[in-house]
């Protein structure tokens, strides 16, 4: 298999969630091609991956793997530089999975994948300038069918803290430091710096698009697809951008 095939059929889709936390959904049973490719991102960020907790998803396999194939993912994943923390629900016997490999279960990571008819419903979370003390799990991905207005931050948002807007779009008048995470059900506006993490889209709604007036964010996502910033081009660095999806592609520009 050429460098080319593998990047382009990747083993394992990782998507970032609503407060940076990875899902894993496996789409190839190739341990070792999955434990490269992890190894591969930590190598490239390793401030946002290294020990970075991960879900691990089968839900994408027409049968899921044996306890030994799955452990030995688990302990790759582990030697590869992330920690994998839970199963994501699909099945009873995915159940039985994280029982025999001593993990728990989080139901709605698999909602990230499910029509909205059988998606959990998403946390509801109040915008707080205070740290999160707790990484929680991803939206389910489906448009926010009752929005509110924007929400507006005139302050800058600091290093360890984060801000949601539940169900709209979000503005910062100001910066968004390294280290700290905004976060968006719809989109993103920034009249500063962004510094740290911005996830637009946080229920899946591909629609959604960052702008910033100057970029050099630590990772920017949109409906769970991510970029972090050792993927930007050096000529986008400290401009003024527009960020969006584009038939599942990530896409990044220089606005005028």
């Amino acid at each position: 298999m050429t460098r080319a095939s593998m990047d382009y059929e990747q083993a394992g889709e990782l998507k970032i969630g609503q407060v940076g936390i990875a899902n894993l959904r496996i789409r190839t049973l190739d341990v070792d091609q999955l434990i490269r490719e992890m190894r591969e991102r930590v190598e490239r960020a390793p401030k946002l991956f290294g020990r970075a907790a991960v879900i691990v998803d089968f839900g994408g396999l027409t049968r899921l793997p044996d306890t030994a194939t799955a452990r030995a993912l688990i302990d790759g994943l582990r030697g590869a530089g992330v920690i994998p923390v839970a199963l994501a629900y699909g099945t009873r016997e995915t159940e039985t999975l994280s029982e025999q490999l001593g993990l728990p279960l989080l139901a709605k990571f698999r909602a990230q994948y499910e029509p909205m008819a059988q998606a959990a419903p998403a946390p509801t979370r109040a915008a707080s300038p205070e740290p999160a003390p707790v990484k929680a799990a991803l939206a389910p991905a489906a448009k926010a069918a009752d929005t509110k207005p924007g929400l507006v931050q005139k302050t800058p948002v600091r290093s360890g803290q984060q801000l949601y807007a539940e169900n709209r779009d979000l503005t910062v008048l100001s910066t968004v430091g390294a280290g700290a995470e905004v976060i968006s059900d719809g989109s993103i506006h920034i009249y500063g710096a962004l510094r740290g993490r911005a996830l637009a889209g946080a229920r899946g709604n591909a629609d959604a698009r960052i702008f910033c007036r100057e970029f050099h964010a630590e990772l920017v996502a949109v409906a769970g697809h991510y970029k972090v910033m050792e993927e930007v081009p050096e000529e986008l660095r400290g401009k003024a951008v527009q960020i969006w999806l584009d038939q599942d592609q990530l896409k990044i520009a220089a606005q005028e």
